[in-house]
Parts: structure tokens; C-alpha cells; sequence
């Protein structure tokens, strides 16, 4: 797994609020990594104007983090994301940290399901949103 596998790349700062007592990043931090690049997947994506338009958008299902090695600040990351698989109503993502002192140090999933704000119903994953994350994700 190498960062260019990821279409969407996000650098990130490790701040010294993000650390434990511990000496190490807090679990949370790593989540809000995630965060980070999915917002910036599905900016690309144009998801925003999308939803306001339809009243379509995402919910976060489940995620899952695999914690290889600990971040600690101060340090720099590149969080890469992609798709790695679509299903009728949801999508998979997944995640890479990758720290510039000590190399991969996370890898994540999420499921994210599409949701009708108008309905509170999740909904099918609408064709042109499918198509966009085809173009992003090129080979998906």
C-alpha cells in the first residue's frame, strides 16, 4: 500500500494538543484524519453542491482503524483516501497514514451510506455520484 495508489491526498500537521499523556496521538486524532480526506474525496466529488441540490448525502456507517505504528508530535502526515468498492446504497473507503518520520503508520476503512435528508431514509448511490468517484478513482 503506497500513498499513490490514493487519489486524494491530504497534508496534515500533528499539533501538540493532539498528543496523550502517553507520549503518543490520541485514538480520536486518527479518526479525524480520516474526517479530513473523505471531506476533501467528496469535495472533489462536489458532494456539497449535490446535496443541496437533492437532498442526497452521506452518513458514516461504520470505521475501522489499524493502528501500525504511533504518531507523535511534532510531525507532518499525508492521509491518502479512495473508494475501494461501491454497493446500491454505499460506498467503502479506505484510508493510508503515512508519516514523514516514521513512515505508514495507519491504514482505515469507513462505510459510508447514502442518505436522503428529505426522506431520513438512506437511498440508492445516485449514478452521477457512481461516475465521479469512477473518474477519481480511475481502474474502480
Amino acid at each position: 500500500m503506497d500513498l499513490v495508489d490514493f487519489p486524494v491526498q491530504v497534508s496534515i500537521s500533528i499539533t501538540q494538543n493532539e498528543m496523550a499523556a502517553s507520549g503518543h496521538v490520541k485514538n480520536i486524532y486518527y479518526v479525524r484524519y480520516f474526517e479530513q480526506a473523505r471531506l476533501e474525496y467528496l469535495r472533489r466529488l462536489r458532494f456539497d453542491e449535490f446535496k443541496t441540490k437533492t437532498g442526497i448525502g452521506v452518513i458514516l456507517a461504520q470505521t475501522i482503524c489499524k493502528y501500525l505504528k504511533p504518531l507523535a508530535y511534532p510531525d507532518q502526515i499525508m492521509v491518502g483516501a479512495r473508494v475501494k468498492s461501491m454497493g446500491k446504497s454505499s460506498f467503502v473507503m479506505e484510508y493510508i497514514i503515512v508519516s514523514e518520520k516514521i513512515g505508514l503508520a495507519t491504514t482505515g476503512e469507513e462505510v459510508i451510506v447514502i442518505y436522503d435528508y428529505n426522506t431520513d431514509k438512506k437511498t440508492d448511490l445516485p449514478l452521477v455520484i457512481k461516475e465521479g468517484i469512477r473518474n477519481l478513482d480511475v481502474g474502480l
